[in-house]
């Protein structure tokens, strides 16, 4: 009793607010609560099944590929239904009166998480509507220089593409050797190819295809300082690396909150730093496209406020775990499993070794093998979901674990893999 009441001292609200929950009412959730009061590390499986249990992913189908949507806990998965159910009792009432008064409250949360004020946040549905918002809201005129990476999401790379083909804006390609290991190195990929003519730098602060992180301060700080605008891409960052934005010293940033924040599907936020507001116009017309409020990019219709709203709970668990516990579990899980197959013949990784440099994503290949081989070895014998890449040189397969991934997981993973390369 005396860690019980230790730890709703040390949670404060937030605890407090989950335990009155349907899931911190059960025996798996009370567990959970005082499982956190002994302050566990990123090695106490015994805790980490716990978070394991308060997910309802597949006993049978082991999920490691979460880079494409993580699933959600059971928390927010009741509170998407529990704000469904109310919309549908009277659906322009609870949706617009009532369901939407909780926007502001919202936002505030994910302002805290991402470390910046909540008058530079907008709610909408995903990293891609996010950063597009910002590339065909920025006010380019043809010659005007863009330095990227075609490492970048395919999406944003379509966009800047778009923009180029209407608008002739110049695309500059960055060329990179993943995996890179040295930050000045990659840093510098990136600064020599700004000219006079730069008018932007778009980084991918964790590449999707390996997981490869970019060391977006270093390369931001130069480009400020020419007056090079920075967008970043944090779809795989946020809440999985444990940061606040103001330390990336970016001018734009996009995530979505159905990856690592483990929010309903089909959510995510776009951060603009306050100055830069007024000047890029939103993507879908507002009544007042050059006002500096935040609020100009939320003019998306009718949306799905069970979502929406059910996107605080997500925030609240994240919080229960905590964010540097969660970032060194995550890595922890991709050296468990990675270093016991770094000596099997072939192995190749595409993940950097630098803890610096990745976080729970790791990409894998072996020898000239076909890195669908390996996936489809994967799941038809041992129902191991990842997914096969094959992008710009990478040739692997990307494990991407979560928070309710135990170990006990990755050594089935490690047997499977041993038994591809003994077979193949």
């Amino acid at each position: 009793m005396h860690s019980r009441r230790k730890f709703f001292s040390h949670m404060g609200t937030v605890a407090g607010t989950l335990a009155t929950l349907p899931f911190f009412q059960s025996d798996s959730g009370k567990a959970l609560l005082e499982a956190l009061a002994r302050q566990p590390d990123a090695t106490d499986e015994e805790f980490w099944r716990l978070i394991q249990q308060a997910y309802t992913v597949s006993p049978t189908i082991l999920n490691l590929n979460n880079g494409g949507v993580s699933p959600s806990p059971k928390v927010v998965q009741e509170a998407v239904e529990r704000y469904n159910r109310l919309s549908n009792e009277a659906p322009s009432y609870y949706m617009w009166r009532i369901l939407d008064k909780g926007r502001e409250p919202l936002r505030a949360q994910l302002a805290g998480l991402l470390g910046s004020s909540p008058e530079e946040v907008a709610i909408n549905r995903n990293a891609s509507e996010a950063l597009e918002t910002v590339i065909f809201g920025l006010q380019l005129k043809a010659g005007d220089e863009v330095v990227l990476s075609k490492y970048d999401y395919p999406n944003m790379m379509n966009a800047w593409k778009q923009r180029a083909h209407r608008d002739g804006v110049v695309l500059k390609w960055v060329d990179l050797d993943l995996p890179m290991e040295e930050e000045s190195a990659i840093a510098e990929r990136y600064i020599s190819q700004f000219t006079d003519k730069t008018r932007v730098v778009h980084l991918t602060h964790m590449i999707n295809w390996n997981g490869q992180v970019l060391p977006v301060r270093a390369i931001a700080e130069q480009a400020r300082a020419r007056g090079i605008d920075v967008m970043v891409d944090a779809a795989h960052s946020f809440v999985h690396l444990d940061f606040k934005v103001e330390e990336l010293q970016c001018d734009y940033l996009g995530t979505s909150l159905h990856k690592w924040l483990c929010a309903p599907f089909g959510s995510g936020l776009l951060y603009v730093r306050q100055p830069k507001i007024e000047a890029i116009y939103p993507l879908f017309a507002a009544p007042e496209p050059d006002s500096s409020d935040i609020r100009k990019f939320e003019h998306l219709g009718t949306r799905s406020f069970a979502i929406e709203q059910a996107i605080g709970q997500a925030v609240q668990f994240h919080k229960l775990i905590g964010s540097a516990r969660k970032e060194a579990r995550l890595k922890y899980l991709r050296t468990y499993w990675v270093d016991q197959v770094r000596d099997l013949p072939g192995f190749r990784s595409y993940t950097p070794d630098n803890p610096d440099l990745a976080g729970a994503i790791a990409n894998v290949g072996f020898g000239d093998r076909d890195a669908g081989k390996l996936y489809d070895h994967l799941f038809k014998k041992y129902k191991i979901h990842t997914v096969p890449i094959k992008w710009e040189g990478i040739n692997g397969v990307r494990i991407t674990p979560n928070v309710y991934t135990l170990a006990e997981d990755l050594d089935r993973l490690v047997l499977a893999i041993k038994d591809y390369v003994r077979s193949n």
